[in-house]
C-alpha cells in the first residue's frame, strides 16, 4: 500500500510538472528594447500601447519585458555593460520576439544577437534607411521629413525671413537631425537659417529674447546644452517657447501642448501601433523574413489654435486637412444640443401659443356668437313672456267682459226665478252652481292677468293670491317688511309672477303643509322669498327638467335681478329672488306685519 501511494504521488507530480512546462511553453515572452529614456514620449506611448496590442492580438498570455538604453544620457561604451546586465538578468529565458525601437537599439541587437538573442525573431522601428537587413527580422521605416515643417511654416507665415534652429548634437540622433536641416537649407530660397546649437541655456534664452522681426524658431531636440547640463527634450522645449519672441515649430507630435504653433509632426502612436501589429503577426507564426519592411510617412499637419491667436496668425492660411488642436469651441459647438433643444422648445412653445391664440380667438368668436344667441334667446323669451302676458290679458278681458257678464246675467235670472217661484228647490242647485262658476271665473281672470296690481298694489294682490291658493291641509303665510308703497309696474308684475309660479310648483310637487311668502324692501332692490317644509329636490337636476324654474329665472334675468334656490331631498325648499328697484323712492314704507317665514 505504501509503495502504491508513493507511486501515485510521483505520477501526480510528473503530471503537474508537465502541465507547468506546457503552460510555460504556451506563453509568449517578448523583450522591447528602447533607445530612449523611460520618460521619453516614445517610451511612454510604447509602454502604454504595446502590451495592449499584444494582449488583444494573441490567444495566449504574453510576458512583457522592456529595457531602456537612454543613449542621450549614457555614453556608447555603456553598451558593453548593458550587454552583460541583460545576459545575467535574462539568463535561462528564451524570448519569442525582440522589438528594437530606434537606431541605437537596432545596432545593439545586431551586435549582441548571437550571445543574447540567438535565433530570436526581431521587429524594429527606425528613422533611417536600412543598409543591411537583420536576418530573421522585419520592421517599419519612417524617414523623418524635417523639411515638411519648414513648408508648413512658410504656408502659415509667408512673411518669415529668418529661421532659428534650436538643437544639440550630443547624440548621434541629434547630429543626424542637424545634418538633415543643413542639407535642406539650399532648397529654401528666401529663408536665412541660423543654428543655435550647443549653447549654454542662459545664452540661448538671451538670444531667443532678441530675435529680429519676421523670425520663427524651429526646435529639433536638446538633451544636453553647451554647458554639459542634461535636460528632458520636452522640458527644454518649454524653456525655449517661454523665452522666444517669435513662434516656435517642431517635427514631432509630443511637442504639441508645449507652446509650439505646430508643424508636419511625426505621429509616434501611429508608429507604435504599426510595430505592434507586426509583432503580433510574427508571434502568430509568420516568418519575419517573409514580411516586407514597410516604409511609411507617418507625419500629419497639426496646429495649436491657441498659438495662432497668440501670434495673430491668420487661421485662413492653415492648410486643408490640418489637424487643429486645443481650439476653444464656439458657443454653437459647445452648446449645440442645448441650443437645438431650446430652439425646438421655443418653436413648440410658439406653435402652442399660436394655437392657443387661435383657439382663444375662436373661443371669443364662439362666446360672442353664444352671447348674441343668448341675447336673441333672451329677447325671444322676453318677447314670448310679453306676448304671453298680452294673451293672458286678452283672455282675462274676454272672461271678464263676456263670460263673467253672462254668468252674472244667468245668476240674476236664476235669483229672479227663485224669488218668483213657489217651489225654490229646483232652482237652488243651478243658482249655487252659477254663483260658484262666476267666482271661479273671477279668480281665473285675476290669475291670468292681475289687473288689480295697479289698483290695489303688490302686497294686497299677493295676500289675495296666498289666500286664494290656500286649501285644506296647506297653510300659506304671507309677510312683508319695508316695501315701498309705489313700485314700477314691471317690478310688481315680476314679483307677482315669481310668487305665483313658485307657489304653484310647491303645491304640485313639494307635498308641503306649510308655505311662507316674504317680501322685503331695501334701498335699491326688492327681495321675494318663498319657503316650504316639503320634500325638497335636486336643484341641478331641476334646472334641466323643470319649465317653471326656467320661467322664473327668465323673468328675473329680464329685470337684471338674481335668483337663489336652496334645497335638497328631504329638507324643504327656499327660493329667493332679488329685483332691482332702479331708484324707486323708499322713504315711505308699508307697515310690517308678521315677518315669520317658514323654512
Amino acid at each position: 500500500m505504501a509503495r502504491h501511494a508513493v507511486f501515485t504521488a510521483l505520477v501526480v507530480l510528473v503530471h503537474i510538472g508537465a502541465a507547468a512546462a506546457d503552460a510555460q511553453a504556451e506563453r509568449k515572452q517578448v523583450l522591447v528594447l528602447y533607445s530612449t529614456r523611460p520618460d521619453a514620449q516614445l517610451s511612454i506611448v510604447g509602454e502604454n500601447e504595446l502590451p495592449r496590442i499584444l494582449g488583444a492580438g494573441l490567444p495566449q498570455p504574453v510576458v512583457y519585458y522592456s529595457e531602456f538604453m537612454d543613449v542621450a544620457t549614457f555614453p556608447q561604451r555603456a553598451h558593453l555593460a548593458l550587454h552583460e546586465f541583460l545576459r545575467l538578468k535574462y539568463e535561462g529565458i528564451r524570448f519569442d520576439l525582440v522589438v528594437a525601437i530606434q537606431n541605437e537599439a537596432i545596432e545593439f541587437v545586431a551586435a549582441y544577437r548571437d550571445t543574447l538573442f540567438r535565433d530570436t525573431p526581431a521587429v524594429f522601428l527606425t528613422n533611417e534607411p536600412i543598409a543591411r537587413r537583420l536576418p530573421n527580422s522585419t520592421g517599419l521605416v519612417h524617414e523623418r521629413d524635417y523639411g515638411a515643417t519648414i513648408g508648413f511654416l512658410r504656408q502659415l507665415q509667408p512673411e518669415v525671413r529668418n529661421v532659428f534652429i534650436v538643437a544639440s548634437d550630443s547624440t548621434s540622433g541629434e547630429h543626424r537631425q542637424l545634418s538633415a536641416i543643413r542639407r535642406l537649407e539650399p532648397t529654401q530660397a528666401g529663408l536665412s537659417f541660423t543654428y543655435l546649437s550647443n549653447l549654454p541655456t542662459k545664452d540661448l534664452e538671451e538670444r531667443l529674447r532678441r530675435l529680429p522681426a519676421l523670425s520663427a524658431v524651429y526646435y529639433l531636440s536638446v538633451s544636453e546644452d553647451g554647458a554639459g547640463q542634461k535636460f528632458h527634450p520636452l522640458e527644454y522645449l518649454d524653456r525655449v517657447v517661454a523665452a522666444a519672441n517669435a513662434p516656435t515649430y517642431c517635427w514631432v507630435d509630443s511637442a504639441m501642448g508645449h507652446g509650439i504653433v505646430g508643424g508636419s509632426l511625426y505621429r509616434q502612436a501611429a508608429a507604435i501601433d504599426r510595430v505592434g501589429q507586426l509583432a503580433v503577426r510574427v508571434l502568430r507564426g509568420e516568418a519575419p523574413d517573409d514580411i516586407p519592411i514597410a516604409v511609411l510617412n507617418l507625419n500629419v499637419n497639426m496646429v495649436d489654435w491657441r498659438q495662432l491667436e497668440r501670434w495673430r496668425i491668420d487661421a485662413a492660411r492653415v492648410p486643408a486637412g490640418t489637424l487643429v488642436r486645443f481650439r476653444e469651441p464656439t458657443v454653437w459647438e459647445r452648446y449645440r444640443n442645448r441650443i437645438v433643444a431650446a430652439a425646438m422648445l421655443l418653436v413648440a412653445q410658439t406653435v402652442l401659443i399660436a394655437g392657443l391664440l387661435v383657439q382663444r380667438s375662436r373661443r371669443r368668436r364662439a362666446e360672442q356668437e353664444l352671447r348674441h344667441s343668448h341675447e336673441r334667446i333672451r329677447d325671444l323669451g322676453v318677447g314670448l313672456m310679453r306676448a304671453q302676458e298680452m294673451e293672458r290679458a286678452r283672455i282675462a278681458r274676454e272672461l271678464h267682459d263676456d263670460i263673467c257678464q253672462r254668468m252674472l246675467l244667468l245668476t240674476i235670472d236664476l235669483e229672479s226665478l227663485a224669488r218668483n217661484s213657489a217651489d225654490k228647490a229646483p232652482v237652488a242647485g243651478p243658482l249655487t252652481a252659477a254663483r260658484e262658476i262666476a267666482t271661479s271665473l273671477h279668480y281665473l281672470s285675476h290669475r291670468l292677468h292681475p289687473t288689480r296690481l295697479r289698483l290695489i298694489g303688490l302686497l294686497p294682490s299677493l295676500e289675495e293670491l296666498c289666500a286664494e291658493l290656500s286649501r285644506a291641509g296647506v297653510t300659506i303665510q304671507f309677510t312683508h317688511r319695508d316695501v315701498p308703497p309705489k313700485l314700477p309696474p314691471d317690478v310688481m308684475l315680476c314679483a307677482f309672477r315669481v310668487v305665483q309660479e313658485a307657489l304653484q310648483n310647491a303645491l304640485k310637487h313639494s307635498s308641503a303643509t306649510i308655505m311662507g311668502v316674504h317680501v322685503g324692501g331695501e334701498s335699491d332692490r326688492l327681495s321675494v322669498t318663498i319657503a316650504d317644509n316639503g320634500v325638497g329636490f335636486d336643484v341641478d337636476g331641476a334646472w334641466r327638467k323643470g319649465v317653471g324654474l326656467s320661467s322664473i329665472r327668465e323673468r328675473i334675468d329680464e329685470m337684471g335681478g338674481t335668483l337663489e334656490i336652496r334645497s335638497r331631498p328631504g329638507a324643504g325648499t327656499r327660493l329667493t329672488a332679488t329685483i332691482p328697484l332702479e331708484g324707486v323712492a323708499v322713504s315711505a314704507r308699508v307697515q310690517p306685519v308678521d315677518t315669520t317665514v317658514v323654512e
